[in-house]
């Protein structure tokens, strides 16, 4: 028999969100680099995104602060010029706060899911900051894109 005293009070609980990804369009974030937002946390500061890199583009130099960034690769390969490892299909990947890298694809290009949590900070060739994306830059790219085509928004902040 249970102590009733060891008993926990019950954890308030979010209701479940389920977001059919085909129904949030793609955004373009840079010239061949297009991200699908599925979730928005602006208590946190938080993001879900996939991110679609065509052949031949890249995401620049960038770092971020924050917490960890999880990635898990759908399709083709991608890498970080600064490391010696490859991501392919299956690929999960784990890249601590701080890092600094500049991400490249094969010729297929890629599809990943990105966690991502804090400031992405964006550098140019001069080595110096260029900007910044945070949840609400993301957010604001993706309401923005919307309303430019004539698309619906779907409700990805929770």
């Amino acid at each position: 028999m249970t102590d009733p005293a060891l008993r926990l009070p019950p954890i308030p609980m979010l209701g479940d969100r389920v977001v059919r990804a085909e129904d949030v369009p793609w955004v373009p974030l840079s010239e061949g680099v297009h991200y699908r937002p599925l979730r928005f946390d602006f208590a946190t500061g938080m993001w879900v995104n996939v991110l679609r890199i065509d052949p031949g583009a890249q995401l620049g130099k960038h770092r971020h602060s924050g917490g960890p960034v999880l990635a898990y690769t759908i399709e083709g390969r991608w890498w970080y010029l600064e490391r010696s490892w490859v991501a392919e299909p299956g690929t999960f990947v784990w890249e601590p706060p701080g890092d600094i890298h500049t991400l490249q694809t094969g010729p297929e290009g890629m599809t990943t899911v990105f966690v991502t949590d804090g400031v992405l900070q964006f550098f140019g060739a001069d080595g110096e900051l260029d900007h910044e994306d945070t949840v609400f830059t993301r957010y604001q790219g993706y309401v923005e894109h919307c309303a430019r085509n004539g698309l619906e928004v779907v409700d990805l902040v929770y």
